[in-house]
């Protein structure tokens, strides 16, 4: 079990509790919760992550920053107190008032309309499993999950762990931003492949993806922008070549769409679209004949 003396650095802190860095910020200028300092590095404390999944619950049911302010202060003063905190300590409501509790004495009330159960220990294993294999392992979960084709839940959460464990995994947000794009939940694959290209700018991949994205999305500027952005990085990607030819068709823009057809032809030759790209290679060539003409 860990312990008050464990530190978490912000990102790993998002990724444990499900948080954006809006919230962190924003709920460090309000003083609820604060970041610790030495040497001009920022982290947080394990007492830190239960006053942070705290305030959380608290305000995905609504509880106004004053009176955050207040529970989470009566929650740190008890963690410094307890012997045991995170087996000791939970916050609750009994239907009118939020309380912090331990051994069944309670801390400052607070009013509220809502029903919040919340065990410390639940915390305790999550921060424990994420932290007993090494993102290597949890990607090798993960892609078992994928292989056997019906745990796709499982493996969207082993790749979100692998991230965890190594903030600077590009490959397992793209995997995990391709499994939302499968299901058809297209703002979250976005979202994934965004967060893989500002860990990675120069990733080929994650740019291919958030074109097509975008392209599915009615984003068709965007989209030509990131797959052009794909075949520049890896001019020799077929598939990048084809769907920016697709792109750029809907622009008009038909000479460029042209390079690309010509160019995933000559990379996949026999590929099963090869015989459709020859076609759309002679329809753009024709259409920008004509456009130059009218010119």
């Amino acid at each position: 079990m860990m312990g008050s003396t464990d530190r978490f650095s912000p990102d790993e802190v998002q990724r444990i509790l499900g948080l954006t860095e809006k919230q962190l910020d924003y709920w460090e200028r309000l003083r609820l919760v604060s970041p610790r300092k030495e040497q001009g590095t920022r982290y947080y404390d394990f007492r830190d992550l239960i006053g942070l999944r705290t305030v959380k619950q608290l305000v995905e049911n609504g509880v106004p920053a004053n009176r955050l302010r207040r529970a989470l202060a009566a929650l740190r003063e008890k963690l410094a107190h307890a012997e045991a905190p995170l087996s000791e300590l939970r916050v609750l409501s009994d239907g009118g008032a939020v309380i912090v509790e331990r051994g069944g004495t309670r801390l400052e009330p607070l009013s509220g309309q809502f029903v919040l159960n919340f065990e410390t220990r639940e915390l305790t294993e999550t921060v424990r499993v994420m932290t007993g294999r090494s993102a290597d392992e949890w990607l090798a979960v993960a892609l078992e999950y994928e292989a056997e084709g019906k745990n796709r839940a499982q493996a969207i959460d082993a790749y979100e762990r692998a991230f965890c464990v190594d903030p600077a995994r590009p490959d397992a947000l793209i995997n995990c931003g391709t499994l939302y794009y499968e299901d058809g939940n297209l703002e979250k694959a976005s979202e994934y492949f965004r967060q893989a290209l500002v860990l990675d700018p120069e990733n080929a991949l994650a740019h291919f993806n958030l074109g097509s994205v975008l392209d599915e999305t009615g984003h068709v500027d965007a989209a030509r922008q990131h797959l052009r952005q794909a075949v520049r990085l890896n001019p020799i990607y077929p598939d990048a070549h084809y769907n920016l030819a697709f792109v750029c068709e809907k622009l008009k823009a038909y000479a460029e769409a042209r390079q690309h057809w010509e160019a995933y032809v000559r990379l996949d030759p026999t590929g099963p679209w090869a015989s459709y790209a020859r076609q759309r290679c002679s329809s753009s060539n024709s259409k920008a004949t004509k456009s130059a003409g009218t010119t």
